[in-house]
């Protein structure tokens, strides 16, 4: 008797698409022209972004009395995607696309706002096709016209693998500088500063979409009416700068359901910050901005001179106060650099703990944004209700047995639900210190000149003597072994492959004014106004912020606005040591015309090289020779004694090398000084151990 055959199981949406977007992504391996997820995801966005809106468009002719489409015949997706004979393939294909269709999108112009041909020219400005193979797009373009965008459910499982491939794209992305937040840590801050339905949420710095999206997902509950969906989707706002992010946000948010995307392809810096409107003004930001990038000196003019920088972090956060309405609240992930920097930073801080309440910052564990980037990072939540009276400090541990987080062994929103339970509510009532969570005074702060928010768990230094000594122990050895790597680096950086390097008597013997060239960028002393000011310390230990010059009080009619990377001195106390490189945080600071400062001619001496020789105090002798009368303390190391020097110049990687060398040694006293608080409380957990059982 024939065996019967079992009917075969319905095939689920989620097996469906995943199978659709995985042959899609296989055929475009196959192609020549994409390299990586970089460009395939990509390529594929933009084709499901016209499948989608095209199905929008269809809905919106039915539902909507004379409607007028954004995208006319014979450019619609249904007028040129149908597979052959109603379509194209081939070379035809590749000559539609190419020389009619995304020419043709570029160039659509709206009639007003909220136009979506606007939007179409946003998102198509600039991105191509970067198939090469008609054929193998014909296939694509049949794999993404398999998915039912009038269906609720097949946008709402497309929009779960979406996700799923942006975190691909953001760890292919992770190697060119990019890094993305994770979603536990988006979420979290989107349900701590609880956005709520009728508020503007607004995300300067967007990426690819994820705290829209989250703000979305957390307020679509209370919008019951298609008025109130409307509304919301409206109140979701975001600015993104580089073109790739940009297309992925307009898709992420297009198949969460947003049919008009109120995201700006700009550089949200761009605009002067006392030109920001009442009516500009959000109630909500969220936002993770760029860390460590550096704007270009136009963008820098937008902001004002005392808190003008290149560092994009502290820009933003200027942007952010200035854009939130009175009362307005907001979430933002800052490195740790913000909260000890000083100079510009201290500033930046100043204003915000003037302006508005920094209620929490939460210090996250190494390794959340892994594999981007090591920085260790803080969310800061603040509202602009008024100036700031006490911050509160929760630490969030990485689960037990674990000393950071890595990519395969990433952050969990569980591991955030012990701080959310301590946050206590909207009005965060019933606060307590633990041993996660302590606070410090506002005047605690201010009477630091740094403004610093790096605040050490106060329960951390006392845990530690109560610590078991062989934990301690094994602390030290840890740190220990880590410095004994770095001082064979050392070791072997001095004394292997000697045969590779050039001999010291074949090292160049370079005048100063070959490599060093005076700079001076003078500005007239305004009797009205404050200069932010910088010394140089003795013994090569770098730059120190001054109090800032007044410019009623000094006697000096010009002062020397310094720049990032250049080369500074005190002629006063150059014969001890006082040398340095200008660091980024000190841009745009001012100093007297006993500082000189040069530009360095970085083809010909690495920068790290020079002001390693400059902290020799054998260099220091050498020029107190060539400047007469040096012994007397009045005296100074004139410029031009200084230019006539002569330095011994290997070659340039060599020069690379030496500093690398240097750099090392930076780090193996950065671990000594990490070893400090273990060493103290050593002793007090031996004798903790040894005496326990006499209590009583």
């Amino acid at each position: 008797m024939a065996r019967r055959r079992s009917a075969p199981e319905s095939t689920t949406p989620q097996v469906r698409l995943s199978s659709a977007i995985k042959t899609a992504r296989d055929i475009m391996r196959k192609d020549a022209g994409l390299n990586g997820d970089l460009d395939r995801i990509p390529q594929l966005a933009w084709l499901l972004f016209l499948r989608a809106f095209d199905a929008l468009e269809q809905r919106r002719e039915v539902t909507d009395r004379g409607w007028k489409p954004a995208i006319e015949a014979p450019h619609r997706w249904r007028d040129w995607a149908p597979s052959p004979p109603d379509g194209r393939t081939g070379r035809e294909l590749l000559d539609f696309v190419n020389g009619r269709l995304l020419p043709y999108l570029r160039e659509l112009s709206g009639e007003g706002a909220g136009d979506s041909r606007d939007t179409l020219k946003a998102v198509f400005g600039e991105t191509y096709n970067r198939m090469l193979s008609g054929y193998l797009l014909r296939d694509v373009i049949d794999q993404v016209a398999k998915i039912d965008f009038a269906s609720s459910e097949d946008i709402h499982t497309m929009a779960h693998l979406y996700e799923s491939m942006l975190r691909e794209v953001r760890d292919a992305a992770g190697d060119s500088g990019e890094f993305y937040t994770p979603r536990p840590v988006i979420r979290f801050m989107v349900q701590q500063v609880a956005p709520r339905l009728g508020e503007t949420v607004f995300d300067p710095a967007c990426g690819t979409g994820g705290f829209l999206v989250e703000a979305l997902e957390e307020m679509a509950p209370s919008a019951e009416t298609a008025e109130g969906r409307r509304a919301l989707e409206a109140s979701l706002r975001g600015t993104e700068k580089k073109p790739l992010p940009y297309l992925l946000a307009m898709m992420n948010l297009a198949l969460h359901g947003v049919e008009q995307p109120a995201i700006v392809r700009d550089n949200a810096l761009s605009r002067p910050v006392t030109q920001i409107r009442e009516a500009d003004r959000v109630d909500v930001v969220l936002t993770n901005p760029p860390f460590g990038g550096e704007e270009e000196k136009s963008i820098q003019a937008n902001f004002p001179d005392a808190t003008r920088t290149g560092e994009t972090a502290l820009l933003f956060i200027q942007l952010v106060q200035r854009t939130l309405k009175s009362g307005g609240r907001c979430g933002v992930v800052v490195p740790n650099g913000f909260l000890f920097g000083d100079g510009v930073a201290a500033r930046v801080k100043e204003r915000l703990l003037a302006e508005c309440n920094l209620h929490t910052v939460v210090r996250l564990p190494d390794g959340v944004f892994a594999p981007y980037t090591d920085i260790p990072s803080n969310l800061l939540f603040f509202e602009k209700t008024g100036p700031t009276r006490e911050v509160w400090f929760y630490e969030i541990a990485p689960p037990e047995g674990r000393r950071k987080y890595s990519k395969t062994r990433p952050l969990r929103i569980e591991e955030l639900k012990d701080c959310q339970g301590w946050w206590g509510g909207a009005q965060r009532e019933g606060r307590v210190e633990n041993e996660r969570a302590w606070r410090v005074s506002v005047g605690e702060i201010e009477n630091d000149r740094r403004f610093d928010l790096d605040r050490k768990n106060p329960s951390r230094a006392n845990d530690l003597a109560h610590l078991p000594p062989a934990d301690l122990v094994a602390q030290l050895v840890t740190t220990e072994r880590r410095i004994m790597a770095l001082l064979e680096a050392i070791h072997e950086a001095q004394t292997a492959d000697r045969s590779s390097l050039t001999p010291l008597g074949r090292w160049i013997t370079t005048p100063l004014h070959e490599l060093l060239k005076p700079t001076v960028d003078g500005v007239t002393v305004d009797r009205l106004s404050e200069y932010p000011n910088i010394g140089v310390l003795n013994f090569g230990r770098g730059l120190f912020e001054k109090p800032p010059i007044d410019g009623g009080r000094t006697s000096a009619r010009t002062l020397n606005r310094v720049r990032a990377g250049q080369f500074i001195y005190s002629r006063l106390s150059a014969f001890e040591g006082a040398y340095a490189l200008v660091p980024e945080r000190f841009d745009g600071f001012y100093v007297s015309n006993e500082f000189p400062t040069f530009d360095i001619a970085t083809d010909r001496v690495d920068p790290r090289f020079l002001l390693g020789y400059f902290q020799s105090p054998e260099t220091w002798n050498q020029l107190a020779v060539s400047s007469k009368g040096l012994g007397v303390r009045r005296q100074r190391v004139q410029p031009e004694a200084l230019l006539a020097h002569a330095i011994l110049l290997p070659s340039l990687p060599e020069q690379q090398r030496l500093a690398g060398v240097l750099d090392i040694v930076a780090r193996v006293e950065e671990h000594r000084q990490e070893q400090a608080p273990a060493f103290a409380a050593l002793r007090a957990s031996i004798l903790n151990r040894a005496f326990a059982g006499l209590k009583g």
